[in-house]
């Protein structure tokens, strides 16, 4: 987009993904490459990896690594698996590398971003503090079908169930949508928790 830089519609912008932005939602509000650049000479805009930026005035969140990948994988994509998992807080496991369903058609390679082209519902997808993320049930579901340990996965489970993040119903539609690992294991879950 040509024309004058329109700090309000990038203010927009970022504000609803807590001070984050690519450069490319700066495009398109008016800022040239040159531009982005010479804001975050002048301290303004704080540059965190080829093509992602915050706000200054937003404080960093504890989940910027996920913001930057989500980011860099364009607006479509959703934080998923275990690094979802992490950011809700379910479990201590540290993957290796940010777990982000992206849209088919997206690029294959990036580095210390491991892409997934499952298919999501819109049910499946929500947001915390500005991050798109894959629910709790989802994330769950996902974890226990690529092979997360079936003790962290049960684990999990009775966490998000103790916090409230999801029901026995959604957990159970998640096992309903899947076969193998997901399905058994969220079930058996349940009725575990039912019977104890």
């Amino acid at each position: 987009m040509a024309g004058k830089p329109n700090y309000n519609l990038l203010y927009g912008i970022a504000e609803n993904q807590a001070g984050y932005f690519s450069a490319q939602q700066g495009h398109e509000s008016g800022f040239s490459w040159e531009r982005l650049s010479e804001n975050a000479a002048g301290g303004r805009f704080a540059r965190l990896s080829q093509g992602v930026y915050r706000l200054v005035h937003f404080p960093g969140s504890p989940h910027e690594d996920l913001f930057v990948a989500w980011l860099r994988c364009g607006p479509n994509s959703v934080i998923s698996h275990e690094s979802a998992l992490s950011a809700w807080g379910l479990s201590d496991v540290l993957p290796g590398e940010i777990h982000v369903v992206v849209p088919r058609t997206a690029s294959r390679r990036r580095k210390g971003i491991r892409l997934h082209t499952n298919r999501l519902v819109l049910d499946e997808v929500t947001r915390v503090e500005g991050l798109p993320i894959t629910t709790a049930a989802r994330t769950i579901a996902d974890v226990a079908n690529s092979g997360l340990a079936e003790e962290q996965v049960r684990q999990a489970i009775n966490e998000a169930l103790s916090r409230g993040l999801v029901t026995r119903e959604e957990l159970l539609v998640q096992a309903r949508r899947r076969r193998g690992s997901a399905k058994w294991i969220i079930q058996s879950t349940l009725k575990l928790d039912r019977e104890g």
